[in-house]
């Protein structure tokens, strides 16, 4: 059974740095997008970053532009996200989720448009 496992999350004061992880497994996600999302406390879930499958290219979020970077290992079955210069705002559970194909920045960004999500980790970023 496919599933998406997230990792990472944890408490950090505000200009820290996290890494959160997302291992893919029961499936083939080589052609698979991956994205993360967060939703913070009482709000909706929102994009974050996206790694497109072909060509491994990437896109952000404004907020994190340039803060966050996304990455994939080598055999596609794990993408991390390195979340640096972390402030307040940032606070959220933060979902991987996984898009077959994936072609375009409007699917990626789209919730309801992912096939498979992982459970959440909670990031918190204290002041």
């Amino acid at each position: 059974q496919a599933q998406l496992v997230d990792s990472g999350g944890g408490l950090v004061q505000a200009g820290g740095s996290l890494r959160l992880s997302c291992a893919a497994s029961g499936h083939t996600f080589i052609t698979y997008s991956m994205a993360w999302f967060r939703q913070p406390p009482g709000t909706d879930r929102e994009f974050v970053a996206a790694l497109f499958w072909l060509a491994d290219r990437k896109i952000y979020a404004d907020s994190v532009k340039g803060r966050f970077n996304n990455s994939r290992d080598g055999t596609k079955d794990t993408v991390n996200l390195q979340m640096n210069a972390l402030k307040p705002e940032d606070t959220a559970v933060y979902y991987c989720a996984a898009k077959d194909g994936g072609d375009s920045d409007s699917e990626i960004r789209d919730v309801s448009g992912m096939d498979y999500w992982g459970k959440g980790t909670l990031v918190t970023v204290s002041a």
